[in-house]
């Protein structure tokens, strides 16, 4: 199966802070496949301003294939290994989640000195790159798609890079109090009022959450609150507290758009992957 962006960690991409965009197979199985219940206006283009879609229980329905929409342009210098687009961007928070806070994120001497040092060495050391699973933060600023199926007791994120998953429970349960670390952590969440407010704790240690090396450790906890302020977007609102990487916590809104007429495609990092072995830092 044709993916729609390469899946190698090629270093000169490395080297840009974000991978390219392929183009995308137009006769791929599914990828143009309509979207049902797209709101239209009068000149038959979807509404994306349209009100927010609910569930039978009168909740915001986050359901949809998701992007991010903090997007930036793809690199010209890549083109010699992909014919780079607009359609698959990577968001700027990819790159460094911190690009948006005056002064930059609160880090820790030693939090400090790996992205100094990363960011250096062309972020070789990045779990990404060398094709490992990403946590969701980082997931909202990449040039993957996902796909939210929401229930009233659960909220499933599934990612197109790696076959990824997360589970985000809205039954009511505690998070847990000695959990075996995950690469997403474990995701309980209760509404307030059109927000979901999502509680996560229970990471692996050495986590990334952009291509400078931001760290993200077993100590951490996260909190999202989620919107759908109307059809055709997301904000997820997240702070991230984690006394081992920084001093204080912060804040950053990740922005997602709605994607339609396509669904899902396999995009394994590994497969037919040669290039981790050339990847070197100065």
């Amino acid at each position: 199966m044709a993916s729609r962006l390469t899946s190698s960690a090629l270093p000169a991409l490395v080297a840009a802070g974000f991978f390219l965009c392929a183009s995308p197979t137009l006769d791929a199985q599914w990828f143009k496949y309509p979207t049902a219940d797209v709101p239209r206006g009068a000149d038959g283009k979807p509404n994306l301003t349209a009100p927010t879609p609910r569930t039978r229980d009168g909740k915001p329905d986050f359901s949809g294939m998701w992007l991010t929409s903090d997007g930036r342009p793809c690199s010209p210098q890549g083109e010699e290994f992909r014919v780079c687009g607009p359609e698959l961007p990577m968001s700027r928070y990819g790159v460094n989640i911190g690009s948006g806070t005056p002064g930059g994120l609160p880090y820790r001497p030693w939090a400090a000195q790996q992205v100094k040092t990363q960011i250096e060495q062309h972020a070789k050391d990045d779990p990404h790159v060398r094709c490992m699973p990403d946590t969701f933060v980082r997931s909202y600023g990449l040039p993957h798609m996902q796909k939210f199926i929401q229930t009233p007791r659960l909220l499933v994120m599934l990612d197109e890079l790696n076959a990824n998953y997360r589970q985000v429970f809205i039954d009511g349960r505690p998070l847990p109090e000695d959990p075996q670390p995950a690469w997403n952590g474990y995701s309980s969440a209760k509404w307030v009022d059109d927000t979901l407010v999502v509680d996560s704790i229970g990471f692996r240690d050495g986590l990334w959450l952009d291509s400078a090396g931001t760290p993200l450790t077993d100590a951490a906890k996260v909190r999202e609150r989620i919107r759908r302020p109307d059809f055709g977007h997301l904000e997820v609102e997240v702070t991230i507290d984690d006394p081992k990487a920084y001093t204080k916590p912060w804040t950053v809104t990740l922005r997602q758009a709605i994607v339609l007429n396509t669904e899902l495609v396999d995009e394994i990092c590994v497969e037919n992957e040669k290039d981790i072995r050339h990847l070197v830092g100065k």
